[in-house]
């Protein structure tokens, strides 16, 4: 399903491969900006769904996270007209730190708008100039 044009930032935020978007950030997209019930992964309404959580709501490995996120990162680079609000997904209902989602975002194009705890993780990794 594309994503609505909008003058929002679409909004990114961590899922579970169920789509049950019960609570935290997924509830908020749900509410907010359109995300659908049931659809745990990809653009939805002017949302798209990262999932660090399973069916059953297990908490992914991070190798899996990482998988998605590439999914994410290639959509964002493929839709440079688009603006992605990211939160910082994975480390609030799936209990993972900032130090270990950020570096995946490491190479976010310009048009992914990062939280300031993922920023000041790759800023603080980035050589001194």
């Amino acid at each position: 399903m594309p994503i609505s044009t909008s003058i929002n930032p679409v909004f990114v935020f961590g899922s579970n491969l169920a789509g049950r978007h019960g609570k935290g950030a997924a509830l908020w997209a749900r509410q907010h900006r359109g995300a659908i019930y049931g659809q745990g992964v990809g653009p939805q309404g002017n949302a798209y769904a990262i999932p660090t959580k399973d069916r059953q709501l297990r908490v992914l490995p991070l190798d899996v996270i990482r998988s998605y996120v590439r999914e994410f990162l290639d959509y964002a680079h493929r839709q440079p007209d688009l603006r992605f609000e990211l939160t910082p997904i994975g480390c609030g209902l799936a209990g993972y730190r900032p130090d270990q989602i950020a570096p995946m975002f490491a190479n976010a194009p310009a048009n992914v708008i990062l939280p300031d705890a993922f920023r000041a993780i790759l800023v603080a990794g980035a050589p001194p100039s």
